[in-house]
């Protein structure tokens, strides 16, 4: 990484807006690059390239594999919260939490929870953090820990069996969304104003109805995703077209549109998005079944989701997260089963950077991407 250039203008030891901006400026180009360097230039024995070995091109791969001691299960909600701290949830009610950037994990599972399908976890430090069950009626719960897993409160229990809960988000400590598939033809949502404490489903007048077999996919906890204070967009599948719903009122009202990714059928649709400010965004999804071909699985915006935009290159097959890079403007990483690609052009082209199977990703300001998947799979990304 380059070195944090400071220039000074001194007024009474008083720094000047534009050197603060440049020097913002400069770290986010140093960050941006380092990253970067990480992807392209990885020594062999830092990570694991799946089949193949090695990643396409004969690179080294970029993911450092962490033993999680859990083989058996899969990891599908990811909390990264810093290059050190990570919490990851999954099958049968298992959540794990390292604080040493992977080398021990902690299982902080909480009790009674064994017959639980984790898939979305959200973590405001070491400490805190908030997870969500998935299914039908009440196997759709959500739980919250203030003393880092040592003891959780049932926060809510979904007693609609027509609901069917996907997702979480927060926009900051205290507020936050989660997203039902269509109840009464609409999809419902749930909103905390305490951190996940308690919960209270939102009216559903602002909410545009649903088309004939349209649901959220709960396959990386990507498919409800914030920005800023209020911005928050809900990925869609399973029905005629994939659609991305945007809300710039914490959920009151939303708007809709197309997304120009594979749909048709169930098994389609958009399954993750990515914001790295209120108006750029990344699209990924496509068919997840593995004898599926999954063409056009990608899309951008630059309009806060007003239109979206189909990759030229998109990834070659499913996938199922996507994060921006670390302070990067340009760069991201889309994660599924079948390997890793990156972006360096904001979305528009993509490349194959690791062959091994991951299904969700998250990265940190200070440099951490982290990523986890099947067979307790879980990685951070290393020099």
């Amino acid at each position: 990484m380059r070195p944090l250039g400071k220039t000074w203008r001194r007024t009474g030891g008083v720094r000047t807006a534009r050197a603060r901006r440049a020097g913002r400026t400069a770290a986010a180009g140093a960050a941006c690059a380092a990253a970067l360097a990480v992807l392209t230039a990885v020594p062999a024995q830092a990570g694991d390239a799946g089949p193949g070995g090695r990643a396409p091109g004969g690179r080294a791969p970029a993911w450092a594999l962490k033993d999680t001691g859990a083989s058996t299960v899969r990891f599908r909600g990811l909390a990264a919260v810093d290059r050190d701290t990570a919490w990851v949830a999954g099958t049968r009610g298992t959540v794990l939490r390292t604080t040493d950037g992977g080398a021990s994990w902690r299982n902080v599972s909480p009790p009674g929870a064994a017959e639980l399908q984790f898939r979305d976890v959200e973590a405001f430090d070491a400490r805190h953090a908030v997870v969500l069950a998935i299914g039908e009626g009440e196997a759709s719960r959500v739980y919250r820990t203030d003393d880092g897993g040592a003891t959780w409160t049932e926060s809510f229990r979904n007693a609609d069996a027509r609901a069917f809960y996907d997702c979480l988000t927060f926009f900051d400590r205290r507020h936050g969304l989660a997203m039902s598939d269509p109840v009464d033809g609409r999809f419902r949502i749930l909103s905390t104003s305490d951190g996940g404490r308690s919960w209270t489903v939102l009216p559903d007048v602002g909410m545009p109805s649903a088309l004939p077999g349209e649901a959220g996919f709960a396959a990386s906890g990507q498919c409800l995703v914030s920005a800023g204070p209020r911005d928050v967009w809900l990925a869609t599948g399973g029905a005629a077209r994939a659609r991305v719903l945007h809300s710039a009122d914490r959920g009151a009202t939303w708007t809709v549109t197309d997304a120009p990714i594979p749909a048709g059928d169930p098994a389609r649709g958009v399954f993750a998005l990515a914001f790295r400010d209120r108006g750029h965004g990344l699209a990924v999804g496509g068919d997840y079944r593995a004898d599926q071909p999954s063409p056009s699985a990608a899309a951008t915006t630059g309009d806060a989701g007003r239109t979206w935009r189909p990759a030229g290159t998109p990834p070659p097959a499913y996938r199922s997260g996507v994060a921006w890079l670390p302070h990067s403007r340009t760069a991201a990483l889309a994660v599924g089963p079948t390997g890793t690609d990156l972006t360096t052009d904001a979305g528009r082209t993509w490349r194959t950077v690791d062959t091994g199977s991951y299904d969700t990703v998250d990265c940190t300001r200070d440099h951490g991407c982290w990523a986890a998947g099947e067979q307790g799979r879980v990685a951070r990304l290393e020099r």
